[in-house]
């Protein structure tokens, strides 16, 4: 029995299936962990999607940008961009199951020592806190006011953490962090605009990781998103996401003993930063 953490698949469906083979991922057994990006810009998001669903059993999730910009635009509330590959899933018979079923998963996992979440966490942030605040976006995207949740999200400021943010500025903070935040600035503000390594970064940026005082520095962080990081497993960051959709590959992390293997993947899409 192992539990396996895979990075961004974005509608990789092939290479995800030959990755799972290759690990001999055993469903009856074995449990995943999906850091977010389930779909978009791959050729296949639906077969992925309808995948997971269907393995939900053994399957663990936290949602990514992609997948909320998803559920945006079932709503009314995104627009469709050239890159986007969505477009099956809202014209699916079965399309309105899994997009009620996405808008239901976590925005953050904790469990077996680890924490999961997509992009990062704000440094004046625990675990237990960004526990909770993943919790007010869950359930503001689970509830019964969805679409307002959805209409609101959009947005890059408030750039930085207060506690005395409320309403859909509160929210979309949460948001940004937990799914699209690679870099913070040396005042602590997220910079969202930066997509490249860190190495040609400008001064002022740092990984958000890398923040001063990070207050959840004790506890195993697994996240995706930023495949320019490439793989990155450091004592207390194991960062997955190798680029499967531009041409670099796919990869699964046992996290019994923190063994990753890698699937090298066709290029789906030019890699443009």
């Amino acid at each position: 029995m192992a539990t396996y953490a895979i990075g961004d698949i974005q509608g990789c469906f092939g290479p995800f299936q030959q990755l799972l083979r290759q690990i001999d991922f055993n469903p009856g057994k074995d449990t995943l962990w999906l850091t977010g990006d389930l779909v978009n810009r791959g050729p296949e998001s639906l077969q992925v999607l309808r995948w997971v669903f269907e393995n939900q059993d053994r399957v663990q999730i936290v949602l990514g940008n992609h997948d909320l910009h998803l559920l945006a635009v079932s709503e009314g509330f995104g627009k469709l961009h050239r890159s986007d590959t969505i477009g099956e899933i809202l014209q699916a018979g079965d399309g309105k199951v899994l997009l009620d079923w996405l808008r239901c998963q976590p925005l953050m996992i904790e469990e077996m020592g680890y924490a999961m979440v997509h992009a990062g966490l704000l440094p004046e942030w625990s675990i237990n806190k960004a526990l909770d605040l993943a919790e007010e976006v869950e359930a503001g995207l689970s509830g019964r006011h969805y679409r307002d949740f959805l209409s609101r999200m959009y947005g890059n400021r408030p750039l930085r953490w207060s506690e005395e943010l409320k309403g859909s500025d509160r929210l979309r903070v949460i948001v940004n962090a937990m799914t699209r935040m690679r870099f913070i600035n040396r005042d602590g503000e997220m910079d969202l605009a930066f997509k490249g390594e860190r190495d040609t970064a400008p001064a002022n940026l740092i990984p958000w990781f890398e923040a001063k005082g990070r207050r959840s520095r004790h506890t195993p962080i697994i996240c995706g998103h930023w495949s320019a990081l490439g793989l990155y497993l450091g004592e207390d960051i194991l960062s997955i996401d190798t680029g499967c959709l531009w041409g670099g590959s796919l990869t699964a992390l046992r996290l019994e003993d923190r063994q990753a293997q890698s699937l090298p993947c066709p290029a789906f899409r030019e890699l443009v930063v």
